[in-house]
């Protein structure tokens, strides 16, 4: 908590989403053409307090910055252009990809995945392919560590 403690004395603030995470979500995409590859399905739940804080943020010009792949899927389910974030839980199978336009966030803190996951494709929907394969160049240059347990990076 020392870290999330220094993060809140800079004035960023903080909200907490839940999403299960199924072993699905590590599982290669084997489909010739990704827009076929179907994700599992996994439980989230977003309380009214992050709703609202995350909707005030963005009313005040703020960034949303997710920390995680998961937490991305989950604020993209929940998010609704003309009423912004929405309080529930439900399941969701939210699989993004190269070509996906994003609405929930603004920034994304995440590790360098593995090839052919669902969870790579994710980054280069984000940050987009070419600058997606120009980072993990870098990455494998520099030994950087990938999976779950290795470096991170922050996507702006």
């Amino acid at each position: 908590t020392t870290l999330l403690e220094e993060i809140k004395a800079q004035g960023v603030q903080i909200a907490t989403v839940v999403l299960h995470v199924g072993l699905g979500t590590f599982r290669p995409v084997s489909c010739a053409d990704i827009r076929q590859h179907q994700m599992h399905s996994e439980f989230y739940q977003v309380s009214a307090e992050t709703a609202s804080l995350l909707n005030r943020a963005r009313e005040k010009g703020g960034r949303i910055t997710a920390v995680g792949t998961t937490v991305v899927r989950t604020l993209e389910t929940i998010y609704d252009k003309d009423r912004g974030y929405r309080a529930g839980q439900g399941e969701t199978d939210c699989f993004l990809y190269p070509g996906y336009d994003f609405n929930a966030i603004d920034q994304l803190i995440t590790n360098f995945h593995l090839p052919g996951s669902s969870l790579l494709m994710l980054v280069s929907a984000f940050l987009g392919v070419e600058k997606t394969r120009q980072a993990y160049q870098h990455a494998i240059k520099e030994k950087y560590r990938f999976f779950s347990y290795g470096d991170a990076m922050l996507i702006c």
